[in-house]
């Protein structure tokens, strides 16, 4: 869907449809395409020009429907949103995510390299380079609809993902991201089952910390951030202390039963030895997790305390990196 859509200029902005949708509530007679370009012909909406892909993403989105007289049907679900433009712009965005957060160029777009957490703005960024240029005119899409405005740092080539959408974000992209992470090759039952020990451990955890840190007035800051970064070396940001004003404790969380034992890769130590005192290791005992007064083993410092330390931890090397010798 987004493929064909991509060869047109511009797919248009919250205006450009709250105009739309009011005359084809309001006209007499249905329109047709030619009635659309005959009403926007030079006219200038948001700086705007063109609107050759407007019609056919709402047709895509189920905005509009299009008979096979060309007559042109406005979703009824949408009229009560055109007394607002900003009513209006969020109610088409749900729908523009849900068409298409699982269409194939949608998921080359969001997918788990490209989006990430910025730990200093604290906000979920995704890589400007995900849509590349044949794409533009959906990126600029997600930014007119404010899905996506630039990062704060100008040196920082992503883009952040408005808070104000984030739970519709999460239901509608990180949890699509989730599902292709665990189905992409059909993964072993083992696998997928280490995914859910783990994914059980985090949800505890974040409970854990929410508990510790009751009191604290970023209480509803402390975040799971696993969700939609894998790759930052971490599951949880959370604060180190109640007088922590800012989110200063990493929280990589590892899920065994029986003798306390975990697999570190190459990524998290090195984020480890980044953060020093900051990043923590919590390892929960699956068999004792719902156990009313149990708390996880809490390292805090691993890189010193689990890399350093002969004495309390046995370290096994099980997998190698091999490069031929040229």
């Amino acid at each position: 869907m987004l493929e064909e859509l991509s060869k047109y200029e511009n797919l248009g902005t919250p205006k450009f449809f709250c105009e739309l949708f009011t005359q084809l509530k309001n006209a007499k007679q249905r329109w047709k395409k030619d009635n659309v370009m005959s009403y926007f012909y030079n006219r200038i909406i948001d700086e705007q020009t063109i609107f050759d892909g407007c019609l056919p993403i709402a047709e895509a989105i189920g905005a509009v429907s299009i008979d096979k007289d060309g007559l042109i049907t406005l979703n009824t679900s949408l009229e009560a949103s055109l007394v607002n433009e900003k009513y209006l712009s969020g109610k088409l965005l749900g729908m523009i995510l849900q068409s298409f957060n699982k269409d194939e160029v949608f998921n080359e777009i969001f997918y788990s390299g490209s989006v990430s957490h910025d730990p200093v703005y604290k906000l979920i960024q995704i890589e400007n380079s995900a849509f590349r240029f044949r794409y533009a005119c959906f990126r600029k899409l997600l930014v007119d609809f404010e899905l996506l405005y630039p990062h704060p740092d100008v040196n920082i080539r992503k883009l952040i993902v408005n808070p104000k959408f984030k739970k519709l974000f999460d239901s509608q992209v990180i949890l699509e991201i989730k599902r292709r992470r665990i189905g992409i090759g059909e993964l072993e039952k083992s696998l997928e089952q280490k995914q859910i020990y783990g994914a059980e451990a985090e949800v505890y955890v974040l409970a854990f910390e929410q508990k510790r840190l009751a009191t604290h007035s970023g209480f509803e800051n402390i975040e799971r951030i696993s969700e939609y970064d894998v790759g930052a070396g971490y599951d949880i940001v959370s604060f180190d202390k109640l007088e922590s004003d800012e989110l200063d404790r990493f929280i990589e969380v590892k899920s065994f039963s029986g003798t306390p034992s975990f697999h570190w890769s190459r990524n998290e130590i090195d984020v480890a030895r980044f953060k020093k005192g900051q990043y923590f290791i919590y390892l929960v005992d699956r068999d004792k997790m719902n156990e009313v007064d149990y708390i996880p083993t809490i390292i805090q410092n691993p890189y010193e305390r689990v890399l350093a330390d002969d004495n309390e931890w046995n370290k096994v090397v099980d997998s190698y990196f091999i490069v031929k010798n040229v």
